[in-house]
């Protein structure tokens, strides 16, 4: 689909070309741009701003985008601007505590819930762009229009000089936000629902309260949230009750009033900015049409009450980076984009039911939905199990891929009374609540729903753990700076290449793939038993010993956004890596091509203010 060409008549002051063109540079393109640039594709980074966002939005970084920070190799510069294990507290309005979210493990390395400052994380990846020659960065510059055919995207932009050139990608990403114009113009629906209320935020600097953590106040008469960021900053949302405006909230003694609700003297407040949103929750019917690709919010919005905004968006840019990467780069067809949509649609779906399920138990629009939360936080006391089932946040759906770039067999029709009866009732709040809960297939209300899922213990389509290891060297750290980027093939306790195929050998080759051999620590001194191209590590934590443990089986295949491919035994790693191959869709020119050894990527950047 396209969008109108400019006029015959309009002035070209240039063309350039690239590999791939990113419109939008919030945070999701700006990570798309990064992984790109590691992989030595060349990249068009537009943005219509004539500097990026400056002032505070999302607040909550959970440890899957922290890890995707650090693949970039900025997760450094960015902790400082982090506050690690940021709680959620839900507290009545006399001010007792009902549930704490207090999520402790770092399976993925970094901790589950951060706060953060997001103005100063995009400018940690605004400025790591700065790494690329190949990268290009046009601050200024407004899309006039696209023409996609079936070799590109003809990209029609203007500066902020008014001067117009055309952009020639041979992939678009449309990461420009929930309005999105690539969206819009492409016709892609936009399904969703608005709630009905809306909120307004405060952001204050020198914290005039300093007490940690997000508070949510679940006041009956207009429930409120006091959320701790880093560098002292503070964040106040209060509700917008009916008959109430924007403009008749933001009056200075309007918004003293509110504000006294947890600062005794609100004139001494020191206010970066105010503004009222509303929450919405919509994904796209599909994030890719041809050569054009959806990401971040202009694929999916979702309220703010789990703080998954953001993150899903940096899921986007983790699962979609190294696809793109592969297309362009000749190793892949374009078939592996499509397994973008099929991977990340669905589980951008289950966050936007959790996020609305925690605005339904904190803000519900109704006396019935506040009665049955009243309810259902009293029963939390009679059951513990329940309580801690809730308060720890097990339900939480975690990407677990069961079609796309995995070695699964596709997953059986889902049905049965329960899912119908379920589905039917996915509009009220306790219906997404129970909906929420059924969709962990390996849970009870999971397997009432569906029956019991032979493959729902798999580690497949799930991310892997990231724990500390040891080099042979005797440096200590985490897993992913150990093995880097690429696609890995790990085993416990045996070499990963005995009797690997000539065939095999030459994809991991043509793949960039790693071996690896992770051991007990203690035998890490002992190298005979490691041969050469393969590299060992010493299991520091004992946390890949039990991670394998678990399973019957002891290799696993590792794509280069830490998903679990597949897992299978030493000698059957042969047939899982040509099994893999075809899931990536390799062309048949990467096949022939399979043993020549890769050229290196260039590395180092123009950033360009078109201002």
């Amino acid at each position: 689909m396209n969008t109108p060409a400019a006029s015959a008549d309009a002035v070209r002051v240039r063309e350039r070309a690239t590999d791939v063109a990113i419109i939008g540079a919030g945070p999701v393109g700006l990570m798309i741009a990064n992984i790109l640039g590691l992989q030595g594709v060349r990249v068009t980074l537009i943005e219509k701003l004539e500097q990026i966002i400056d002032y505070p939005r999302a607040i909550g970084l959970d440890d899957e985008a922290l890890r995707v920070f650090q693949s970039v190799g900025v997760v450094d510069a960015l902790l400082p601007h982090t506050t690690p294990d940021h709680w959620m507290r839900f507290v009545t309005k006399d001010g007792h505590c009902f549930a704490s979210i207090e999520p402790r493990t770092d399976e993925f390395g970094w901790p589950r819930r951060n706060a953060f400052i997001q103005p100063l994380a995009d400018r940690v990846l605004y400025e790591g762009l700065a790494r690329f020659e190949q990268v290009e960065v046009l601050l200024g510059t407004s899309v006039n229009g696209f023409v996609q055919d079936a070799q590109g995207v003809s990209i029609d932009v203007t500066d902020s000089r008014g001067e117009r050139r055309t952009i020639r990608a041979a992939w678009m990403v449309g990461a420009d936000g929930g309005n999105s114009f690539v969206r819009r113009a492409l016709d892609v629906p936009f399904e969703g629902r608005t709630k009905p209320n809306q909120w307004i935020v405060v952001d204050v600097r020198n914290d005039p309260i300093g007490s940690p953590h997000i508070y949510m106040h679940c006041d009956h008469e207009r429930p409120y949230v006091s959320a701790a960021l880093p560098h002292g900053i503070r964040r106040f949302e209060f509700m917008v009750m009916p008959g109430e405006t924007e403009e008749e909230l933001s009056k200075p003694d309007n918004l003293a009033a509110l504000i006294r609700k947890v600062v005794a003297d609100p004139d001494k407040v020191d206010t970066i900015r105010k503004r009222v949103y509303t929450h919405n929750a919509r994904l796209a019917e599909t994030f890719r049409v041809d050569r054009i690709l959806l990401a971040g919010d202009a694929a999916h919005i979702m309220p703010v009450w789990q703080g998954q905004g953001y993150n899903s968006g940096i899921r986007d840019a983790n699962n979609l980076g190294w696809k793109l990467a592969m297309v362009v780069k000749g190793l892949a067809d374009g078939r592996l984009l499509d397994t973008y949509t099929v991977e990340r649609r669905a589980h951008a779906r289950s966050m936007i039911h959790l996020s609305e399920v925690a605005g339904d138990i904190f803000a519900p629009n109704t006396g019935l939905g506040a009665r049955f939360r009243d309810a259902f936080v009293k029963s939390m006391n009679v059951f513990p199990a329940v309580k801690r089932y809730f308060v720890e946040m097990r339900f939480k759906p975690m990407p677990r891929y069961e079609a796309g770039v995995v070695l699964l067999p596709p997953p059986r029709p889902t049905g049965g009374w329960l899912a119908r009866r379920l589905e039917r009732a996915g509009d009220s709040a306790p219906g997404r609540l129970l909906g929420l809960m059924s969709q962990k297939r390996d849970s009870l209300l999971g397997r009432m729903a569906y029956g019991r899922d032979p493959h729902a213990a798999s580690p497949v389509g799930r991310m892997f753990i990231q724990p500390r290891v040891r080099l042979s060297d005797g440096r200590v750290m985490r897993l992913d700076d150990a093995i880097g980027n690429g696609f890995a093939v790990l085993a416990w306790g045996a070499d990963p290449t005995f009797g690997l195929t000539l065939q095999a050998r030459a994809l991991c080759e043509r793949l960039g793939a790693r071996f690896v051999l992770a051991k007990p620590d203690v035998q890490l001194d002992y190298a005979d038993d490691v041969p050469a191209g393969v590299l060992a590590l010493g299991d520091v934590q004992g946390r890949l010993k039990d991670w394998f443990s678990r399973l019957p089986e002891s290799v696993v295949l590792l794509r280069p956004d830490r998903f679990v491919a597949g897992v299978c035994s030493p000698q059957q790693v042969s047939e899982a890596i040509v099994e893999l191959a075809g899931k990536l869709g390799m062309t048949d020119s990467a096949m022939r091509e399979a043993a020549l050894p890769h050229r290196p990527a260039r590395a180092n950047v123009a950033i360009v203010e078109a201002a």
